[in-house]
């Protein structure tokens, strides 16, 4: 049914309204935004990283802006790119409510929602001594823009400090090309620019500028907190910084082709069982930029092709374990994804002409040469995760078994490649196991609902059995991607659902 010229004309002077009360303007069309290039390093594995790609492109230059068009999608997960101009600070973003956000006054709220990329435009986006939190979230860019001097204690107060912070079942976020800065340390009011905290995975920070903070940033809030991982950090400059560039607390993390200058205390800090790979980085006039420093619960590394100038090495001794003078390997790390290497003779210069905000997105082509990647054409929507893995499904002619059942299903209904079948748990939460008698090889899932019960599995974890590491965690069904494992059992454990979820399918795949 059509609706009235009186109805649309309504419909008009709300939208007219809403862009005068909090500074949205708001496209009907989703043309090209400013987003340029594509996701790289770990925000690439895991199903990859495309923001809001294929939603409604909008311009916001307030906070209280980009809450409202968060607030105003049709769900918590539609598409949408939001480009910001102008200062955003305390002053100007307001908690903004709806059935698709969960806002907060005084800080981006990035929480419980999914596909939205924030990117600079015009004369550039500053957010003012107010933060960015990504909370419960996934699949987030954040493209261009600058966050200054956010403040833990003190007046004005904004997302405990960090310039950017996420937490709390986090995946699935590509940070490019944005500027971090601080103006002093903890004494000051100041913490991290750059903290991944509970279970945040597949982040990539990539061309930005870290500097003058106590803090670059960590991976994990304490030694116990080692669920996070899978981070990719390149072509970033790091400058007069205290320590943490970064502060890895278990997990993985790949760091190559960063320029480091003037770390003061320490710089990577590998602890708690962290691995990381450390590639042709370019470390200047700094102390101690790689080990294992305040604690006496060992991290790793594996080392090649970096360059120390003028890096000041103190002795080993006690909780402090730096790795040089001549620093060496004391692990391997598999990389999943492919990537160039620039020289590391060539960082300074590459890292200068590219990284922070409002220097043209420009990238490094691996041969020590900037230039511009195409723009993201926002149009295309990302590769549907119900769209199955190519290759052998190694569940048939596998063995299952789970938890628990309800009546009249099977563990074995999910490996018989039959989707009139299906399991389901005796309540709401339960697992299902696919196991082999010998390792096998696994870097994919898939779990496909049985028909007429879509939507039912809500979070998820996914479980190495053999040693219980926790492999993926996330909300939905559709393909599961995780770096390739050798086991003999993987569980997919349903956390949370609606009504009685079913899977018909437990798909496994080597990738």
């Amino acid at each position: 049914m059509k609706r009235s010229a009186a109805v649309r004309l309504s419909a008009t002077l709300a939208t007219a309204a809403l862009a005068a009360a909090t500074g949205l303007v708001v496209s009907t069309s989703s043309a090209s935004a400013a987003v340029t290039g594509s996701a790289t390093g770990y925000a690439t594995q895991n199903g990859g990283t495309t923001g809001g790609a294929g939603g409604q492109t909008v311009r916001a230059t307030t906070g209280t802006a980009i809450h409202s068009a968060l607030c105003s999608r049709a769900s918590s997960s539609t598409p949408i790119i939001i480009e910001v101009q102008g200062t955003i600070n305390h002053g100007n973003t307001t908690k903004v409510s709806g059935s698709s956000c969960n806002t907060a006054a005084g800080v981006i709220e990035l929480k419980q929602i999914s596909n939205v990329t924030i990117v600079g435009v015009g004369s550039g986006a500053v957010f003012d001594q107010l933060g960015i939190h990504i909370r419960e979230s996934s699949n987030i860019i954040i493209q261009n823009v600058t966050v200054r001097n956010v403040k833990k204690s003190g007046s004005p107060t904004s997302n405990g400090g960090d310039a950017i912070g996420m937490e709390s079942d986090v995946r699935n976020v590509w940070v490019d090309h944005t500027t971090l800065e601080a103006s002093g340390g903890e004494s000051e009011g100041y913490d991290g620019l750059f903290d991944m905290k509970d279970n945040t995975q597949y982040v990539t920070l990539s061309y930005s500028i870290l500097r003058n903070s106590g803090r670059g940033g960590l991976i994990g809030s304490s030694e116990s907190d080692r669920s996070n991982g899978y981070v990719t950090f390149h072509h970033n400059k790091y400058e007069n910084i205290d320590s943490r560039t970064p502060l890895l607390r278990g997990g993985i993390s790949h760091i190559y082709n960063n320029h480091y200058v003037n770390l003061h205390e320490s710089g990577i800090n590998s602890r708690a069982g962290a691995r990381a790979k450390v590639d042709n980085n370019y470390f200047k006039d700094s102390k101690d930029v790689l080990g294992t420093f305040y604690t006496s619960e060992a991290g790793y590394w594996q080392v090649s092709g970096n360059i120390f100038d003028n890096v000041i090495w103190s002795a080993r001794s006690g909780d402090n374990q730096p790795a040089g003078p001549n620093p060496t390997s004391n692990t391997s790390v598999s990389i999943p994804y492919s990537y160039s290497l620039d020289s590391a003779s060539c960082v300074p210069d590459v890292v200068n002409r590219t990284a922070g905000a409002n220097k043209g997105n420009q990238v490094s082509n691996g041969n020590c040469t900037p230039q511009t990647p195409g723009p993201t054409d926002p149009t295309t929507p990302p590769t549907d995760p119900t769209d199955p893995p190519t290759g052998t499904n190694l569940s048939l002619g596998a063995g299952a078994d789970g938890s628990s059942k309800a009546s009249g299903t099977s563990y074995g209904n999910v490996i018989d490649g039959n989707l009139g079948s299906y399991w389901s748990p005796s309540g709401s939460t339960g697992s299902v196991s696919v196991k082999w008698s010998s390792a096998t090889s696994v870097s994919k899932i898939s779990i496909r609902e049985a028909a007429g019960s879509e939507g039912g599995i809500r979070a998820w974890r996914v479980l190495n059995n053999d040693t219980g590491t926790v492999l993926a965690s996330g909300s939905g069904a559709g393909v599961i991607s995780f770096p390739k494992t050798s086991l003999k059992k993987v569980t997919f454990e349903i956390t949370s659902s609606n009504g009685s979820p079913r899977v018909a399918e437990f798909e496994t795949y080597s990738g």
